[in-house]
């Protein structure tokens, strides 16, 4: 079944949007803002709200209404669906399937000096409420911090044996991104020891389709918790090792 965006009744088709246009504010500036979202086919426009962020940028809060809709059911893709278990089952499945501790390196690398993503997974505190990796018994983890060179982290995760790898990439103008997961991937490969790690990248603008057509084994978008990637990790890893 269709469906439209919801503002005061069911399908209205209502939606509320946030742009900056690379002009300076003026008294027109209002009305430039609601003739382009006109020209996108949004009827009803309002500007709720205009204002100079720079002397040549100007940022809007509009709305508007559209006829577009979408039916769910036909939307298909690589989706990563992980049976998510709880903070002692996790543990508890570790110590029974693999019979040793899980070895976790993660890093920012490259450029990116953003630690936010991969603290929110690997530090003891965690995020939303659950334990990052560092407080799971039967896990031995390093985070290795931001702007982590690809051939220090892979160095690193083969000296400590490490069982995966888990890369944050929170910066992406210009597909920055892209090319430093790239590029740790062919490093892999060229040292032939991509099948030795379970690679799992998360970050703002990473979903499972796009972590694995780059060639990872999982990728994990904003707002993932620990136990999540912990889950999908420690069933992944005993797969492998019983495999």
């Amino acid at each position: 079944m269709e469906v439209r965006p919801y503002g005061d009744t069911r399908d209205d088709g209502m939606m509320q949007f946030s742009f900056t246009l690379p002009i300076a504010y003026s008294v027109k500036a209002a009305d430039v803002g609601k003739q382009f979202l006109e020209k996108l086919g949004f009827r009803e426009v309002g500007i709720a709200d205009c204002k100079a962020i720079d002397p040549q940028f100007t940022f809007f809060v509009a709305y508007g209404r559209t006829r577009v809709g979408i039916d769910p059911d036909l939307v298909k893709g690589d989706y990563l669906d992980v049976d998510v278990m709880d903070y002692y089952a996790v543990n508890a499945f570790i110590k029974e399937q693999l019979g040793r501790k899980l070895s976790v390196v993660g890093a920012a690398i490259e450029s990116d000096a953003h630690t936010v993503g991969i603290d929110a997974i690997l530090n003891m505190k965690g995020f939303a409420g659950d334990y990052g990796f560092e407080r799971y018994p039967e896990m031995e983890v390093l985070n290795m911090g931001s702007q982590i060179p690809c051939e220090q982290l892979l160095k690193t995760a083969l000296e400590l044996s490490a069982d995966a790898i888990l890369v944050s990439q929170i910066v992406t103008q210009k597909n920055i991104h892209v090319q430093n997961l790239t590029k740790l991937i062919e490093l892999l490969e060229a040292e032939q020891v991509r099948e030795r790690f379970v690679l799992i990248v998360g970050g703002p603008r990473i979903n499972n389709a796009f972590a694995k057509e780059l060639g990872y084994d999982a990728g994990f978008g904003s707002r993932t918790t620990p136990i999540a990637v912990a889950s999908f990790l420690a069933q992944e890893v005993a797969r492998r090792a019983n495999g």
